[in-house]
């Protein structure tokens, strides 16, 4: 949205400049010029941050919460957004440069409320297991194998279709079907795994009932349907090998969990699986999202992967700036002084985009439903004194100090925004005509 915001403003400010016979290229180069300006008076302006800091994370996840459907849950989802991303930085967050937000998987499960979201430092399957026969719910020690392969009878390459005349002969195809069924049954279990999860197969059925029934004769418990797009996490975090075939299958391949079973979650009666005490050798963690409805879930899924993109902008630059407007007025007066003590094209064109930088504050202000000409002018008067965190707190309808208010967000948000806004601004500019096709 500031993007947006300040990209109009921009564009606005250049129709003032071209009226004043200033070259279009001219605008571009001296808007690029300022755009870097503003990123250095910013980031003289802003304060580092530890990434062992919780609390100092926890504050910047929670104002970029405060605007989201789900705000009143900030209290819950701040410090699992910010432990779920430092669980995958591993034992030392500060050497980090960047993070996978792939590595944290979000399983909805609809029902209970947003308040019985909980991050797993394991694995969820967003359905219980498959049982039938009286098979095993609940493992310990698992050993765990994610097969590729169908533990069905096999079919022709080519669509060739098997008649059967007698009856002694259709006796004979379904022995063969179940001795090899159970052949492949044996050898998972001379592997050592107790807990099997099936790929999801689009050529046969990847099981049928025959080889559930003999896998829950062997206590072994049984997972299916696995998504192929999932099979890299799920290796990654139980340390396991997919194994394409049952002779390829041994103990080297098998991954590990303290404990495999089924939960059955409060408010719904759902059952989804667990894996806790996973090796986690890919460093992986899972957000296990609950809400009342479709639309509450996918807005806490939003918001939950918003907020861990606030975590991942401090792990690339470790700096957070003031909030509420602070940030764009302060990079605004600067770029006014700069202008003073600029000559030629340049100087006008700092002066421009010094004044098109307010109107952050501006729509801010607007917004609140305050006066946003008297709030802005108090806001310039605060950063010229020397108040550079001075912002707008829009529940008070006051000139506030945002570091105090622990209003505060990654600089890198702010500049890209700045960056975003200039770049496209210039594109726009270098466009020398239009060609119309009917």
């Amino acid at each position: 949205t500031s993007v947006v915001v300040l990209a109009g403003a921009l564009l606005d400010a250049c129709s003032g400049l071209l009226s004043k016979g200033i070259h279009p290229a001219m605008i571009a180069s001296s808007f690029y010029k300022a755009a870097e300006q503003c990123t250095q008076l910013l980031k003289r302006a802003a304060q580092p941050v530890d990434m062992n800091d919780r609390e100092s994370l926890i504050h910047a996840v929670q104002t970029c919460l405060s605007s989201k459907v789900v705000s009143q849950n900030s209290d819950l989802l701040a410090p699992l957004a910010v432990d779920s991303v430092l669980g995958i930085l591993g034992p030392n967050p500060s050497d980090a440069v960047n993070v996978d937000l792939r590595d944290v998987r979000m399983v909805e499960q609809l029902g209970g409320t947003v308040d019985d979201t909980e991050l797993v430092p394991g694995l969820v399957f967003d359905k219980g297991s498959t049982k039938t026969a009286g098979g095993p719910s609940q493992i310990e020690n698992a050993k765990v194998a994610l097969i590729q392969f169908c533990l069905s009878a096999p079919k022709t390459d080519m669509d060739n279709n098997v008649v059967v005349s007698d009856y002694a002969a259709m006796d004979r195809i379904l022995r063969d079907e179940r001795k090899y069924i159970l052949n492949m049954c044996k050898k998972i279990k001379k592997s050592g795994a107790n807990v099997v999860l099936i790929q999801k197969s689009i050529l046969r059925d990847a099981y049928n009932e025959l080889s559930l029934h003999f896998l829950a004769k062997m206590g072994i418990l049984v997972v299916t349907d696995i998504e192929r797009t999932d099979v890299e996490f799920v290796c990654c975090t139980l340390g396991c090998t997919p194994v394409p075939h049952v002779d390829s299958l041994s103990p080297e391949k098998l991954g590990s969990a303290q404990h495999v079973g089924d939960v059955v979650l409060p408010g719904s009666g759902h059952k989804v699986v667990k894996f806790v005490g996973v090796a986690n050798p890919g460093q992986t963690s899972t957000v296990l999202l609950r809400g009342s409805n479709q639309l509450v879930l996918a807005e806490a899924n939003r918001s939950v992967h918003d907020a861990q993109c606030v975590v991942r902008s401090l792990v690339k630059q470790r700096f957070l700036i003031a909030g509420g407007g602070a940030a764009e007025t302060e990079a605004s007066l600067r770029l006014r002084e700069l202008a003073l003590e600029t000559t030629g094209m340049d100087s006008h064109c700092f002066k421009a985009y010094a004044d098109a930088l307010e109107v952050i504050p501006y729509t801010l202000a607007e917004n609140a439903g305050l006066k946003p000409i008297e709030i802005v002018t108090e806001l310039r008067k605060a950063h010229a004194e020397g108040t550079i965190g001075a912002g707008i707190d829009v529940k008070k309808g006051c000139i506030s100090n945002m570091y105090e208010k622990n209003v505060i967000q990654p600089l890198l948000v702010t500049t890209s925004a700045i960056k975003l806004a200039t770049e496209t601004v210039c594109m726009i500019l270098k466009v020398d005509d239009l060609v119309v096709v009917a």
